[in-house]
């Protein structure tokens, strides 16, 4: 089977920082891409920040400029860097890992963690 744990998550002032952690681990054979995911009260999961397993990111406008996404594919753990936190970030975050568990494996498969709280005060 496959864990992904999230960590790092808090509360924070406005203008803050903080640094998400999401490590995968069991049987994996090949990491493609992991995400950071976000979901509001009241709104729905939204996409903040992906990378695949080469380095190629993708960010969401709210988030460009103040968050950056990395992987360490050898570790198969992804870091969210968060500066300059706003109210509006304010979430539980989510990792997803999309990943092949065997060298057989013809299919990727999604792994979800159980999220982390981030809180951002005004």
């Amino acid at each position: 089977q496959v864990q992904v744990v999230e960590s790092g998550g808090g509360l924070v002032q406005s203008g803050g920082s903080l640094r998400l952690s999401c490590g995968a681990s069991g049987t994996i054979f090949r990491i493609n891409k992991m995400g950071w995911h976000r979901q509001a009260p009241g709104k729905q999961r939204e996409l903040v920040a992906d990378i695949t397993s080469g380095g190629s990111t993708t960010y969401v406008d709210p988030v460009k400029g103040r968050f950056t996404i990395s992987i360490d594919i050898a570790k198969n753990t992804m870091y969210l860097q968060m500066n300059s936190l706003k109210p509006q970030d304010t979430a539980v975050y989510y990792c997803n890992a999309v990943l092949r568990r065997d060298y057989s494996d013809t299919d990727y498969h999604n792994y979800w963690g159980q999220g982390t709280q981030v809180t951002v005060s005004s």
